[in-house]
């Protein structure tokens, strides 16, 4: 039986659960079901014609897998479906897709306003690559908006943001600096890894693109390296593509076939792990071996009242400082049974970290302190153990400080 005139023939009136397990996909004569993965490199065309016509862009099809492949064509489809973008390009880390990203959107003489609470490479990119590319650049504290406005140039091409920031969970006002940056014609990329697109909405918000290390809650279960960039296709298909085919950032057809794997549950993921995060925050934030506890959606945040404004909950992460500094934090750490000590996030298992001596082991004390990482600071991921199990665990390491 035909299902046209149905509505649900549409994607986009799918709801996120049904369009991250149905959307994007595209059955190759075989019918099967769950999506197959293309390994090829290459493609063969009907007719000398048909390759030109293809090259040229006037018929469609793909060309070679560094920039066009039928499953990582799914893969973008399926997140754009998610995110409520017109476009997406996969990457093949999370780091070239903010590089990417980013580097598409400035020249020689431009200048880019940021956060300073960045994750240690995307500050990278920032402070240090794009310098060297002729492009000046501006490090603020992105908690308050007024901050971008000051930095903002004639020349300025690009905000680009972390909120949550990795990994003290500071908070940036997405529509408030999506506003400055448009007044001053100037992008606004917001990396979105913390909150996922399940918890936070950036293009809603007046962000023109969004990127994730979909290495993260994406996959979420530590298999595969990727990355996503979204936005609308006047932003997607000019420079971005033309970055990717050309210098050849890409994803594998393996890793965007698992990518979409994770997303068949990436509701289900981060919904539980998110409930087991709040309950965490909870037990820390009164715990006396706690000298600052950090949750977007727990009342004790500084930025409580605008989390609630543009997350739909807290999300799945939560950092905390141990009293005692390194020598307490590495001591609770080290007394952990079921967290273990790694430096992923998003994954199916918790995972603490001591982001001083390892994500931001390369930044001055005076830098770290600035970006409010401590020598006590410890940043916990929560993964789909019982929550009960979890708290029990941290309970013993911190009696052991």
């Amino acid at each position: 039986m035909s299902h046209a005139g149905n509505p649900l023939s549409d994607p986009k009136k799918r709801k996120a659960q049904t369009m991250l397990v149905h959307g994007g996909m595209e059955r190759s004569q075989h019918g099967e079901t769950s999506e197959a993965i293309f390994f090829n490199s290459g493609f063969v065309y009907p007719t000398s014609a048909g390759a030109e016509a293809r090259f040229k862009g006037d018929e469609p099809g793909h060309i070679y897998s560094r920039f066009s492949n039928p499953t990582v064509e799914m893969f973008q489809q399926r997140m754009a479906l998610l995110e409520g973008a017109e476009a997406a390009r996969a990457t093949a880390t999370g780091m070239a897709a903010v590089t990417t990203a980013v580097m598409a959107q400035v020249r020689a003489g431009d200048h880019a306003v940021a956060a300073r609470a960045l994750f240690g490479g995307c500050r990278f990119v920032i402070e240090d690559y794009l310098p060297r590319w002729g492009v000046d650049t501006t490090l603020v504290d992105g908690r308050d908006p007024a901050n971008f406005e000051k930095a903002m140039r004639p020349n300025t091409k690009l905000i680009f943001v972390e909120t949550p920031t990795n990994p003290t969970l500071e908070l940036v006002d997405i529509e408030a600096v999506a506003k400055i940056a448009h007044a001053h014609g100037a992008l606004l990329i917001v990396d979105n890894v913390f909150a996922t697109a399940i918890w936070q909405k950036p293009l809603e918000l007046g962000a023109d693109i969004v990127t994730y290390s979909a290495t993260k809650h994406i996959d979420g279960q530590g298999r595969a390296m990727g990355g996503i960039i979204l936005g609308s296709k006047e932003l997607i298909e000019a420079d971005i593509h033309t970055i990717i085919r050309q210098t050849g950032p890409s994803i594998s057809p393996f890793n965007a076939w698992v990518m979409l794997k994770g997303l068949e549950t990436l509701p289900l993921r981060v919904k539980a792990m998110t409930e087991s995060a709040a309950k965490i925050a909870d037990f820390l934030a009164d715990h006396p071996k706690i000298e600052t506890m950090r949750y977007p959606l727990h009342k004790s945040h500084p930025q409580y009242e605008l989390a609630k404004r543009q997350m739909g909950a807290g999300s799945t992460l939560v950092a905390f400082s141990v009293k005692g500094g390194k020598a307490a934090a590495f001591k609770a750490a080290d007394a952990l049974a079921v967290i273990a000590i790694s430096n992923n996030l998003g994954d199916a298992k918790s995972i603490i970290s001591h982001p001083s001596t390892t994500t931001h082991q390369r930044f001055s004390d005076a830098d770290k302190l600035e970006m409010g990482i401590t020598e006590g600071l410890l940043r916990l991921s929560v993964g789909l153990e019982d929550a009960e199990d979890l708290i029990a665990d941290l309970a013993f390491a911190l009696d052991q400080v």
